[in-house]
């Protein structure tokens, strides 16, 4: 795997919607609006996919949690309106639905082991950015939902369908998106949507204790292992149709906008 290049991002660098700390070989990286409760915006996957393109190599610990009551509240809609209001054919949608698509990728396929620190709630593009991570830590209070249906949304976000599916199986993500209905914490680790479950006050020890073995593993082992368990992973998905996530979803809001604009 290519090396991604060096940053100079220094302890506690804030970006606009981000807060990041770097302690050794394990970058925190912290979305920071929580007076919107996190919510998903262009502004975001712009500040973390650059956040992650100019990763250091030398992390082997990437962690991302979000500050504030909760994990991620999912994408903004005020900005969909906006997109779509701009230009009725849905080609803003379409480059923000492929940023989001690059973005989980990148999660999924970081060099480094990715740790989602999930408190609050985890509701749409939040869950599936969890999902993308490669352990899922959560506090007691933590739920998880995909509410798009009921919004009149397509599940396309990011890949979240296929990774799901590949996690919990088939039959338990119908009954999840089909109803929309909130999954506790409990449930999330049963369904091995988390690995782990805490009181919220240990959730940095729980994510400490699994960073302490892995940054002490042989750099090259650890990025090789990863490879293989992301391809092995991968190779059970033949039928992922994530890539036309954004088109669905900007086929979906442009119908909408234009019967609502008709009618």
């Amino acid at each position: 795997m290519t090396a991604l290049p060096l940053t100079t991002l220094p302890a506690g660098a804030v970006r606009p919607t981000l807060r990041t700390h770097r302690e050794g070989p394990v970058l925190t990286v912290e979305l920071n609006t929580p007076e919107q409760g996190n919510t998903v915006t262009d502004a975001l996957l712009d500040d973390l996919l650059a956040v992650l393109q100019d990763q250091d190599p030398a992390v082997r610990v990437l962690v991302l949690t979000g500050r504030g009551d909760d994990f991620c509240l999912g994408g903004d809609r005020g900005e969909s309106a906006r997109h779509l209001a701009h230009d009725p054919t849905g080609s803003a949608i379409r480059m923000s639905g492929a940023k989001a698509r690059r973005v989980c990728e990148a999660l999924t396929s970081n060099p480094a082991v990715t740790i989602a620190r999930v408190h609050g709630k985890a509701i749409g593009a939040g869950f599936a950015l969890a999902l993308a991570c490669d352990l899922r830590v959560g506090s007691e209070d933590a739920t998880f939902r995909l509410p798009e249906l009921a919004l009149g949304l397509p599940t396309a976000w990011g890949g979240l369908l296929p990774r799901l599916i590949n996690e919990i199986g088939a039959a338990r993500v119908r009954e999840i998106v089909l109803t929309g209905r909130a999954i506790t914490a409990a449930e999330a680790q049963s369904l091995s949507i988390l690995q782990k479950v805490v009181p919220a006050h240990e959730l940095d020890a729980a994510v400490a204790a699994w960073a302490r073995p892995i940054v002490r593993r042989p750099q090259a082992a650890l990025r090789v292992t990863k490879t293989l368990l992301n391809s092995l992973s991968a190779a059970s998905r033949l039928a992922d149709v994530s890539a036309l996530d954004a088109e669905l979803m900007a086929a979906v809001l442009t119908e909408s906008h234009h019967a609502l604009g008709t009618g």
